[in-house]
């Protein structure tokens, strides 16, 4: 059983040069060997991590701290006046284990956006990373661009990412009206609720993982998702990795995955190549929410080895 003093969430706030506000969740022993650090995906929150640190905190012989943080501008965390980069969700994660974790060995978890987050604290601080980072979950992401214009590309994916880049710069300019047009269709509904198991979801999706997701994304303001679309679909770190050669990681992909595809999985095992990958063939882009105990299980593991290259030193 787990002691009721680690059964609940410590919430506590993080704030940024900018005037960002992160709302971070803390949970087991602060006297923990290992702290594990999870960040979310682009236009969810940490609530989708909730699975897999009940488990984390539950399971591991030896004790974990866990710590999840809502990224600026979703869930309780504040925008901040920051452009929006993929190198300000390095430095918020940055930010987040220096005011949360400032001690010991710590093991990271990325999903999608969160996953950029990891590889840009990378790239940025390589001494950081060298210094702290004992082990890193990559979970259904992706180093390079995820909507390509090179000239050798079939015509139609060109087209097609032009016309989603134009469709986003389009939403931007006129984010609150946008905001009332989706509250017509609220995430309750059969329409809306089935569009994001097909985006977002396998072929054996739980419902109720499925509601919680279109929950949150119903709650993230167009303001924020598609300010994060453009820097997130374009920017490329896949040369920028070498803190990562150095540290044990795990690449996890759904095989139905239509947001993040195996492509790009496998681009990023090219520039991780001592990473160990593994697809669940059934899932698609939801993992913490549709495999807790799978990515669960990668993260124990990678605890594990901290842990234990922890007390050999």
């Amino acid at each position: 059983m787990i002691p009721l003093r680690q059964a609940a969430d410590q919430t506590r706030t993080v704030r940024t040069p900018d005037g960002a506000e992160l709302r971070v969740h803390l949970r087991g022993p602060v006297d923990a060997p290992v702290t594990v650090v999870l960040a979310h995906d682009w236009a969810l929150a940490s609530d989708t991590w909730r699975p897999t640190v009940a488990r984390l905190v539950a399971g591991p012989r030896r004790p974990v701290r866990v710590v999840r943080f809502d990224q600026r501008g979703h869930g309780g965390s504040t925008l901040g006046t920051r452009p929006f980069s993929a190198a300000v969700l390095g430095e918020d994660l940055l930010r987040v284990l220096e005011d949360c974790a400032p001690h010991g060995p710590l093991v990271l978890g990325g999903h999608s956006m969160g996953g950029r987050a990891v590889m840009a604290l990378a790239a940025a601080r390589p001494g950081f990373v060298a210094g702290r980072v004992a082990g890193v979950l990559l979970a259904a992401t992706a180093a390079g661009r995820l909507d390509p214009d090179d000239p050798g590309l079939p015509p139609h994916r060109r087209a097609a990412g032009v016309l989603r880049r134009a469709l986003a710069r389009g939403l931007a300019r006129a984010p609150g009206a946008v905001d009332r047009l989706r509250a017509l269709l609220p995430p309750h509904s059969g329409a809306y609720r089935a569009a994001v198991r097909r985006a977002a979801f396998g072929t054996r999706a739980d419902p109720l993982a499925v509601r919680e997701c279109a929950q949150l994304l119903h709650s993230t303001p167009t303001r924020v998702a598609v300010g994060f679309y453009e820097p997130l679909v374009r920017h490329d770190l896949s040369g920028r990795l070498g803190a990562l050669r150095a540290v044990p990681v795990r690449i996890l992909a759904g095989g139905r995955d239509r947001l993040v595809r195996l492509r790009h999985t496998r681009a990023l095992a090219r520039a991780l190549p001592l990473a160990a990958v593994a697809v669940l063939p059934d899932c698609g882009h939801m993992l913490p929410l549709e495999a807790p105990e799978a990515v669960g299980a990668h993260l124990e593991a990678l605890a594990a080895l901290a842990g234990e290259a922890a007390e050999a030193a």
